[in-house]
């Protein structure tokens, strides 16, 4: 994979087509639909995530990306369709779809990170509390957490700020830590939903440049919300939607 920077010098990633069909698909979603009562928001989405790879899914409000984006993360059950997901160990198959609300809960935590437009940080915690939880829930040691947290944070230029609440922290160092709680774990996929909607330009852009390093040389896929062009034009894909059905892919 090679990397660009754009006119204003942002780094932006480089993926050709011809690469991306070289390499396994790390997630698939096969005619995903979701009905709320008698409203369909998505109708026959599919996708694949190829490693490496970042995606913007673009439309208007009310087009069904956030649902895309909640059914292919599991967050919530499509009504049909299947969402299938490579095994890193063995190159097995996973099928979201199939998995109880519990155990898709218990398969997110494992497998994917999340970074939303608010971050969703628990402001009772400290900063490397947030980004050591996920650590604990699967099973990993208090101090052994805090110690990689605080890595993770080192590593995103948040030293000296781990034992600082989340309102302590301006909104790019907060969504930073939100960076570093998806990152700490390893995931598969990070699915970032309008991470820059509520940053100033400048802010945005540091935050949109730690969103897609986080590819780099990864074994990962990144997908990202948005309304803003620019954020698109930075990623390797474009996913647009309009209607509840993918309009386009560029």
């Amino acid at each position: 994979m090679s990397t660009t920077t754009d006119p204003e010098g942002h780094r932006r990633s480089e993926l050709s087509t011809a690469e991306r069909q070289t390499r396994d698909w790390l997630l698939r979603a096969e005619n995903v639909s979701k009905a709320f009562g008698q409203t369909q928001v998505l109708t026959e989405a599919s996708l694949d995530l190829y490693p490496e790879e970042a995606v913007a899914i673009m439309g208007p409000s009310g087009s069904g990306k956030s649902t895309l984006l909640h059914a292919v993360a599991g967050i919530i059950a499509a009504d049909e369709g299947k969402v299938i997901l490579r095994r890193p160990d063995d190159g097995g198959i996973d099928d979201i779809t199939t998995l109880s609300d519990a155990k898709r809960s218990a398969f997110r935590l494992h497998r994917f990170g999340f970074v939303f437009q608010q971050g969703m940080l628990i402001p009772e915690l400290t900063a490397v509390e947030n980004v050591a939880l996920p650590l604990m829930l699967l099973g990993t040691g208090m101090a052994a957490a805090v110690l990689q947290a605080n890595a993770e944070l080192h590593r995103l230029g948040l030293l000296g700020l781990g034992d600082r609440r989340i309102g302590q922290l301006s909104g790019g160092q907060a969504q930073r830590v939100a960076i570093a709680r998806a990152l700490v774990t390893d995931p598969t996929i990070i699915f970032a939903d309008e991470p820059t909607g509520s940053l100033d330009s400048r802010t945005a852009d540091e935050v949109l440049d730690e969103l897609l390093a986080s590819n780099d040389g990864a074994d990962r896929a990144l997908v990202i919300v948005t309304h803003d062009e620019r954020v698109a034009a930075r990623c390797d894909r474009t996913v647009r939607l309009l209607d509840g059905r993918i309009e386009a892919t560029r």
